[in-house]
């Protein structure tokens, strides 16, 4: 186990799925945990409910990642209640999947502006934050189909590829300021998407993986405390891979 005694996480689309998982896993570590969630008020507040033991060190908040000001207002925040933060984890995400023929442009704009610009708004900010204390972590969560880019995904493949050149661009940058940007990518984790698919779709997702199991959102959080860690320091502009070896 990882030591983040002392250490602030931000954690967005972090009340649910695997961002649930993670926020939770940095809780248990010691740190304290912002998570951030836009819709579903239901399942941010049982999130807070179930994690209740550590109300000292949670906080949550509503934020739209996507809305530039929003974001400002949010590191603002953040800054004044906390002094700054270490660790970045950008799970926050969507999905609007078609044909690209029949996708409508709203759809296409919808999960780049999530999945791609909302991403280079939380870095903006915490880069200038993190740059202050010449030191920080943040770990984006991509995904394997910017490497598959399954038909009917190709916006969320688009930015999910568009996440890693970002990825790799902005560890170049910072690179000497103590500051690492990590990708992780899972593959096909057991959340509810997963639970919901017709049985025909799970068995052929299935059948492509080497370890015939899909994954846990455990896991993925491993492998974010791990590039969270001080221990990762030389760990930079990296790629992964959680997919059972798609």
């Amino acid at each position: 186990m990882h030591d983040f005694k002392g250490q602030t996480v931000i954690v967005t689309g972090g009340t649910r799925g695997i961002g649930k998982t993670i926020a939770e896993s940095f809780l248990t570590s010691g740190a304290k945990v912002i998570a951030t969630y836009l819709t579903n008020e239901a399942a941010a507040a049982k999130f807070k409910q179930d994690n209740s033991q550590f109300a000292e060190n949670l906080n949550v908040q509503k934020l739209d990642v996507s809305k530039y000001e929003e974001v400002e207002r949010f590191f603002k925040y953040i800054d004044s209640k906390y002094g700054g933060f270490e660790i970045l984890v950008n799970n926050a995400g969507i999905r609007k999947d078609s044909v690209l023929a029949m996708m409508k442009e709203s759809d296409w704009h919808d999960v780049m502006n999530v999945n791609l610009t909302g991403i280079f708004y939380m870095c903006k900010f915490a880069v200038m934050n993190m740059m202050r204390k010449r030191y920080g972590r943040i770990i984006n969560i991509s995904s394997v189909m910017e490497r598959y880019a399954f038909e009917g995904q190709a916006n969320y493949a688009a930015s999910k590829a568009g996440l890693v050149a970002l990825t790799k661009a902005l560890s170049k940058e910072v690179a000497t300021r103590g500051i690492t940007v990590n990708c992780v990518s899972p593959g096909f984790i057991a959340t509810e998407l997963i639970q919901d698919l017709p049985d025909k779709l799970r068995e052929a997702y299935l059948a492509r993986i080497p370890m015939k199991r899909f994954g846990n959102a455990e896991e993925v959080a491993a492998c974010v405390l791990f590039l969270a860690s001080k221990e990762a320091s030389y760990v930079t502009g990296s790629v992964l891979e959680v997919s059972g070896g798609l």
